[in-house]
Formats: structure tokens, C-alpha cells, sequence
């Protein structure tokens, strides 16, 4: 697939407030729930960026940093750091907005892989990514040392085949 598309055209965001059933008994979010709106809205923009159906392949990093309370507003902006041949790496950003200033601040992230896949559920390839902002350009080159690290803990490249992991130690 030759064509082209800019990261900013495959962004999804999705607001929710946290209610009592979302909460666990401090009055937090659930993380499973976060999990649940994360993977949801990180498809929607690897769907929108492929305009294929996707499926999740991994959740590569989570990060509960600060806690959600219950009857925040929490807002998720996902978008694809980089895709490969299949495959593409979606970043989710998490934000609460405090409900007096409406001021956003981001509280947690994720990572997730989604793959393409056809009407048999066979992979299929996607289109190449085209970073265009500078925090976009640093996803997109982290987004093959991530993917080259996953690779060999999974046994599937040898270590000396990753190229961008061993820049980071010359």
C-alpha cells in the first residue's frame, strides 16, 4: 500500500465522566476500566487511520501515575505513533479536567498494537505514517525501538538484528 497519511488526520478522543459504577471502593477508577475506554478509543484511531477492521495484538505499556476520582471528566486522545507493515502502534494520552476551571492535565498514558485484518481475520497491510509535529516525530522513532524490544524478548529477532536499540548504546 503506497499511500501516505499525516498522524494528525488519525486521532480519536473520547470524554467520560466517572461514575459510582466505574469506581472501585477508595472511589477510584477502576484500571480495567481505564484499560477498557483505552483499547476502545486506540482502535477508533487505528481504524480511522487504516479504515480497516483492527484488532488489539498487545498492550505494550501502562501508566497509572495519578488516580482518577470518581465524578472527574476524563478525557483520552489516542493517536497512531508509527505503523509498519500489518501493524501500528497507537499512544493514548490520559487527562482530568478539574470541573471548576475546565484546566486538563494529563494523569496516565498507554501504548497499544492493533493489527489490520481482512474479512478471514488474516493481517493485512496498512498505510505509512507521516509524523509531522516534533512530539509526533519522537513517537514515531520510538515507536521501531519499542517494537525491535518486543521482538526479541518475544524470541522473534536476534539482538543484534535491532538496529535503532543498539544507537542507543554506541
Amino acid at each position: 500500500m503506497s499511500k501516505n497519511i499525516k498522524a494528525s488526520a488519525t486521532i480519536a478522543e473520547t470524554t467520560r465522566f466517572v461514575l459510582p459504577n466505574d469506581t472501585n471502593t477508595l472511589g477510584n477508577l477502576m484500571g480495567g476500566n481505564l484499560l477498557s475506554w483505552l483499547d476502545i478509543n486506540a482502535a477508533i484511531a487505528a481504524h480511522r487511520f487504516c479504515k480497516r477492521v483492527v484488532v488489539t495484538a498487545s498492550v505494550n505499556h501502562v501508566a497509572f501515575e495519578k488516580s482518577i476520582k470518581l465524578g472527574q471528566i476524563v478525557t483520552i486522545v489516542s493517536k497512531v505513533s508509527r505503523s509498519f507493515n500489518s501493524s501500528m502502534e497507537v499512544y493514548s494520552d490520559v487527562y482530568v479536567e478539574d470541573s471548576a476551571t475546565g484546566k486538563k492535565q494529563k494523569c496516565n498514558e498507554a501504548i497499544y498494537t492493533f493489527v489490520a485484518v481482512d474479512q478471514m481475520g488474516s493481517p493485512i497491510e496498512v498505510p505509512e505514517l507521516v509524523p509531522e509535529t516534533d512530539l509526533e516525530k519522537e513517537r514515531f522513532a520510538g515507536a521501531l525501538r519499542r517494537r525491535q524490544l518486543a521482538l526479541i524478548l518475544a524470541k522473534k529477532m536476534k539482538p543484534e538484528d535491532a538496529t535503532e536499540l543498539k544507537l542507543l548504546f554506541d
